[in-house]
């Protein structure tokens, strides 16, 4: 859109600020009833057709199907004596449990049933029910049924536990309000420093509440439609809440300068739209083409990652050009009245109040020693970012979980009584349908040896054939956790080497396949495919920045710089999950992986984020440089306007961001820790230190662009009057 058309757009909302406020009120109240009614559940879903799992599980479905499907664990633990004690109330509570829905098959562990799924000291137990669907989209509705079928175990006093999708079902809802309320609490805080207006502070505030509310019931419908993962509304909260807050100031900041020059309400709130709100349009689109980017990863769970995130982004858009004018139309010049300090805005662009400022100043000095600033900041980059060279991706298991969650507590039970490797066995299944009956007696034992002295096996059980003799099945468990580096060990040799020796020669295809292998199988393609999204991002960022700004050497310092902070984000993270550093007092049992997704997400997110204050910086750098022709002074400029208002902005999306570490998701803790580092480097070490040390140093030769190039891109004015 125009500059002229989107201010025609701003002073139509300030003009006609009832109607504009009353549709956004009927908006949230008509999407929070249609939630109620139609909106869909989430649920993780890390199956990837033509991977080996896949296949695997296709096979299970195709000649056993009471051993195909989402298995799930109930877990009994009888402190008084065996289980045996407590017999008739298990085959009491098997029986109910095969007559609810979804239920494919119940496998009792007490006898007559073969021994495995009972301890050794017969305290500790564990039914496998099997779902023709993952049971976390089934909802709590459901688990009260699975409540209700167990009760009589629970009645004989023993301990019954859930574990694996059964767990993830009985947690406790995310408590993303508490992370909510800190956040907006430090914003609000951050704001009345900044800008001593009342108003002026909550505004802000107000239009990124109705914004994300608004995403998250529009986010709601689609999951009707379509699966998305069961952090999508958490992620998707995260960013509606600190881009709309973002958004929401650089127009009110603006706005309020515009009065102080005399505009009417009406026609300051137009100019704001038409120069902040054009950067809001630019830095929108760049935050929704990085997450879309997600989709060459061509893994459905990432995708739907970002578009969950991208549809909060797109009604912070929207609330910023629209609600944001017609709420300044409705508090007019009262903007200021109620104050805690004396109110100020975004900044003087007169040359004595210029020379006179302490951020003006500070950019005199990074132009007086520019070399000084950049290796400061290197340094510091450089630090952080150590730990990112160890980094190992995997997949968090229940054991990092609170105690308070009932899987962690069955994965305790299950540790203790059978070994860390129960709680992930690995399916080793191999399809024998196109070998000859009389040489399926050859395969089995050629498979057997193959599978004798596996690395890294707890046991691997004998094959048994299904029911109709075209597949066999054996279950191998691994000596270590699921999410320890010794289980990718063991499904890599499994699948390299002793499933190829055991079927080599003949038709037979062999795969391993259930939760752990599936997941593992997902770390596999995440990890092939990350470079690919980096490149992808990078690209489009780049071309962004050139098309907006009109320089080479200023688009390949925004992405190059971008790297670095997000590779200092990435080296935190790393050092507090995988390391262990201060991982405790986040609430993290031991150390954890990084789980397979996080980088990937955090990259897409930052590198979109990052361009926010990227466009808001370089465009008023621009502006004098075109205004003036002096690189170095307009690199001053800039920051003496921008640099209060990115520093509020940063403080506040790292306080949005930093809240959430209290989740007991540990994935929200990696995504809320990552991005809220990301955010601090990005907005103090790389805008206040290396931006203009960079600036400086490149001089003229910033803007230069080559004739064909500049006669082939298309224009964007970032913040055109």
């Amino acid at each position: 859109m125009s500059a002229g058309g989107l201010q025609r757009l701003g002073e139509w909302c300030a003009r006609h600020f009832v109607v504009v406020i009353v549709l956004w009120l009927v908006a949230l109240g008509g999407v929070h009833a249609l939630q109620s009614a139609f909106g869909g559940t989430y649920s993780d879903d890390f199956s990837l057709p033509g991977t080996q799992s896949y296949q695997g599980l296709a096979v299970l479905k195709a000649h056993a199907p009471g051993s195909g499907g989402t298995g799930a664990q109930i877990v009994m633990h009888d402190a008084k004596g065996p289980l045996t004690g407590a017999q008739s109330q298990v085959d009491q509570a098997v029986a109910s449990l095969q007559h609810l829905p979804h239920v494919l098959s119940v496998q009792n562990p007490l006898p007559p049933a073969p021994p495995g799924a009972v301890s050794g000291d017969g305290r500790t137990g564990y039914i496998t029910v099997r779902f023709d669907t993952n049971p976390t989209s089934l909802g709590q509705g459901y688990l009260s049924g699975v409540d209700g079928a167990v009760a009589p175990i629970r009645a004989a006093g023993v301990q019954v536990e859930y574990g694996g999708p059964l767990g993830e079902l009985a947690r406790p809802k995310a408590a993303d309000l508490t992370s909510e309320a800190i956040g907006f609490a430090v914003a609000v805080v951050v704001l009345l420093v900044g800008f001593g207006s009342v108003i002026a502070a909550g505004l802000p505030l107000l239009t990124a509440l109705i914004s994300v509310v608004v995403g998250l019931g529009c986010l709601s419908l689609l999951a009707a439609a379509f699966t998305f993962a069961s952090v999508s509304p958490t992620l998707a909260t995260m960013i509606g809440l600190g881009v709309g807050i973002d958004y929401a100031l650089f127009l009110t900041t603006r706005h309020r300068q515009r009065l102080i020059d005399g505009e009417s309400p009406v026609t300051a709130a137009g100019r704001a739209v038409a120069t902040s709100g054009r950067a809001v349009l630019v830095s929108g689109c760049t935050v929704i083409v990085a997450l879309a980017g997600l989709y060459v990863s061509r893994v459905g769970f990432i995708g739907k990652l970002g578009a969950a995130a991208g549809v909060t982004v797109i009604t912070a858009v929207l609330g910023a050009v629209t609600l944001v004018p017609a709420l300044l139309g409705l508090v007019g010049r009262r903007i200021d009245r109620v104050s805690v300090r004396t109110p100020v805005a975004e900044g003087t662009t007169g040359p004595d109040a210029e020379a006179q400022g302490g951020w003006h100043r500070y950019a005199q000095r990074v132009e007086r020693r520019p070399w000084w600033f950049l290796v400061g900041g290197l340094v510091v980059v450089g630090v952080l970012a150590i730990p990112l060279f160890s980094i190992r991706l995997g997949h968090i298991g229940d054991g990092a979980d609170p105690t308070s969650f009932t899987d962690r507590r069955a994965y305790d039970l299950i540790s203790a009584g059978f070994g860390p490797g129960a709680n992930g066995p690995l399916t080793i299944v191999v399809d024998q349908s196109k070998v000859p009956a009389a040489n399926r007696s050859t395969l089995s034992a050629d498979l057997t040896k193959a599978l004798t002295g596996v690395p890294g096996a707890a046991s691997i059980s004998p094959l048994q054939p299904t029911g109709d003799g075209q597949a066999l099945i054996a279950t191998a468990v691994s000596s270590a956790a699921p999410q320890d580096a010794a289980t990718t060990s063991l499904y890599k040799h499994l699948t390299d080497v002793s499933l190829p020796q055991g079927v080599a020669g003949t038709p037979a295809e062999a795969y391993l396949t259930g939760t752990t292998a599936a997941q593992l199988d997902f770390l596999e393609i995440i990890a092939r495919r990350l470079p690919l999204i980096i490149a992808v991002v990078v690209a489009l960022a780049f071309l962004i920045i050139l098309a907006v700004f009109r320089g080479l050497l200023v688009a390949v310092k925004a992405a190059v710089l971008n790297l670095l902070s997000i590779a200092a984000s990435y080296g935190v993270v790393v050092a507090v999950f995988q390391w262990g550093w201060g991982g405790p007092a986040l609430g993290v049992s031991g150390k954890v992986p990084i789980e397979s997704y996080v980088p990937m997400m955090m990259f897409a997110i930052v590198f979109g984020l990052s361009m926010d204050y990227e466009v808001f910086l370089l465009s008023r750098v621009h502006e004098a440089w075109t205004r003036t022709g002096d690189a170095e002074a307009s690199v001053a400029h800039g920051l003496e306007i921008t640099a209060r208002v990115i520093t509020c902005a940063a403080l506040i999306m790292v306080s949005v961001f930093a809240a959430f570490i209290l989740s007991d998701n540990i994935t929200v803790k990696m995504l809320g820790l990552g991005l809220a580092v990301s955010v601090l480097v990005d907005a103090t070490v790389v805008r206040l230190l290396l931006v203009p040390a960079v600036m400086t140093l490149l001089g003229k030769s910033a803007w230069w662009l080559p004739r064909r190039l500049d006669r082939v891109l298309p224009r964007i004015n970032a913040e055109g009057e």
